[in-house]
């Protein structure tokens, strides 16, 4: 790179005269002038101007008016039909969910491990000291735009080689000197381009990109925990249905032995119906495994130990509540992952402004002044003194081509970044229609497998009946339990998986989070508390 520097310099010495010179005055008048240029170009900023793009490409340029896979709104009163299996949203169309978006579900059980989780959870904790250091770097960013002031004091007490004497210059072998300096230096460059403000804006988005990260996450925990909860539930409803399903079991093969030793029945009869009650125990003690696992992942969740935690049984098997869900156009307003996406692309935004700043000349004002002496008792005399003060100019010529390339990238880099907000927004609209269908058709399946349990029960009953009366052989009632039982466990499963969606369905909303929750860059830009700088332990 050839670099070329421009450095008119004006030095002075202290003059004994009471009146200054005129080139003294003119030391002082050139960088007053420079001075006020200086500030007058700083309100010169290069490089685009960031405005929001459409979230959706060219193929879609708007967005749908309501979403697909939405329950149709009801019909009025004397036109319905009677549809227990159907699932409705939460009326206004508008109504939005706010805050502590889990407590729609109606289970204080839950609310309190929620509330636990926002107070302890160790990974929004690490999230939230991740968005503090960002802010941190705003701070060093702003730092930029002011002078630096510093000093460095010396003395020195010096003696020289007894075999060094010059007789020409006349200093004498084994000579002893003494320097001090007491100097103070003041820099600053002026931000003439926008550099220093494109890189605070940059460092601003980037900081509200992690703002937006952290509700993400601290979405994304929440979630976790309403689903881990859900499927605990369903697991202590499939322990009931199998502790029912062992009790009649062994009612079963209490009968069966009953018969077999009155000679009404045969030995096979018995081996099938303990064949039958011992599969039943091991299922039962197989959904140990699933509801240990889902407890300790809760008890991480929330910040404690999993070998202290524990959640008493509780069979539940609620259905999924009215959900407001809004409208499409509203999804970009309430997911911090879109916010996230849509921060990063003004980031590289400013970034290319950076990178285009490179091409103008940068200008540094600075000054030295203080006291310098041989020996220490003269050293804050008025004579001592000493001053330079000048601006110099720097800029580069020939670059090899590496600013353009530099741009080129930046640019590439927002494209990207553009690519990716449009493909998150994408992204959104499927999983709101993914989980919308989900419980919509979720609902209808829980109905009927409801009608589908109790025609197995009514199987049973008459399958005990007959076998009880010699008409039919044990192994038809062996089919009708099985049947019980599988339809049981199919509706525990919809009914979990139904909650499930119904939490990811709020996620994928954006649960009770706004726009207007994310930090604007100038909160981002203030100072953090003595609390939020204080080392943990």
């Amino acid at each position: 790179m050839l670099k070329t520097s421009r450095t008119p310099r004006l030095t002075g010495a202290s003059q004994p005269s009471a009146r200054p010179s005129s080139a003294a005055a003119a030391s002082v008048a050139l960088p007053s002038a420079l001075l006020c240029l200086a500030t007058l170009l700083t309100g010169c900023m290069v490089g685009p101007k960031y405005h929001p793009p459409t979230p959706l490409p060219a193929t879609a340029p708007t967005t749908p008016a309501a979403y697909k896979e939405a329950p149709a709104a009801p019909a009025p009163a004397d036109q319905r039909t009677a549809d227990a299996g159907e699932w409705k949203v939460a009326q206004p169309q508008d109504a939005m969910l706010r805050g502590k978006w889990w407590e729609i579900f109606q289970d204080p059980e839950l609310n309190a491990l929620e509330d636990k989780l926002n107070i302890d959870n160790q990974t929004l904790k690490q999230y939230f000291e991740n968005f503090m250091a960002a802010r941190a770097i705003v701070q060093e960013a702003r730092a930029a735009l002011y002078p630096t002031l510093g000093t460095n004091s010396t003395y020195t007490r010096s003696k020289s080689s007894g075999n060094l004497g010059n007789a020409i210059t006349g200093s004498a072998a084994g000579q002893q000197a003494s320097l001090g300096a007491l100097p103070l230096t003041a820099s600053w460059a002026p931000d003439l381009w926008g550099k220093i403000r494109n890189t605070i804006r940059s460092d601003q988005y980037s900081s509200q990109v992690s703002a937006a990260d952290l509700e993400a996450e601290r979405l994304t925990e929440q979630a976790s925990l309403a689903e881990f909860f859900f499927e605990i539930r369903a697991q202590d409803s499939l322990i009931r249905v199998l502790t029912d399903t062992v009790a009649a079991d062994q009612k079963a093969l209490d009968l069966t032995r009953t018969l077999y030793e009155t000679g009404v029945d045969d030995q096979i009869s018995v081996v099938q119906a303990e064949t039958t009650l011992q599969s039943a125990q091991a299922a039962l003690t197989s959904t140990g495994v699933a509801r240990a696992q889902y407890e300790h992942a809760i008890a991480t969740l929330i910040g404690t130990d999993a070998s202290t935690f524990s959640m008493p049984v509780r069979p539940s098997t609620p259905g999924a509540p009215p959900i407001p869900i809004g409208v499409p156009s509203q999804l970009l307003e309430r997911r911090p992952d879109v916010a996230a996406a849509e921060r990063t692309m003004a980031a590289a935004n400013a970034q290319i402004g950076i990178a285009y700043a490179a091409y103008y000349p940068s200008l540094t004002l600075s000054a030295t002044g203080g006291f310098e002496a041989s020996t220490f008792s003269n050293l804050f005399n008025w004579p001592s003194r000493f001053w330079s003060i000048g601006p110099s100019v720097s800029e580069t010529f020939y670059d090899g081509g590496l600013r353009r390339a530099t741009i080129h990238q930046y640019i590439a880099t927002y494209n990207a970044d553009l690519a990716s907000y449009r493909q998150t927004v994408l992204t959104a609209f499927q999983q709101v229609e993914d989980y919308l269908a989900g419980v919509r058709i979720l609902t209808r399946e829980i109905e009927q497998e409801k009608q589908a349990v109790a025609s197995a029960q009514q199987y049973v009953t008459l399958a005990t009946s007959r076998y009880e009366t010699g008409v039919d052989p044990y192994l038809n009632v062996i089919t009708a339990q099985s049947t019980l039982l599988v339809d049981q466990q199919t509706l525990v499963s919809a009914q979990m998986q139904q909650m499930v969606q119904a939490v990811e369905l709020v996620q994928a909303l954006g649960g009770g989070w706004d726009r207007t929750d994310l930090p604007t860059p100038k909160q981002v830009s203030q100072k953090p508390t003595a609390a939020e700088t204080t080392i943990q332990k």
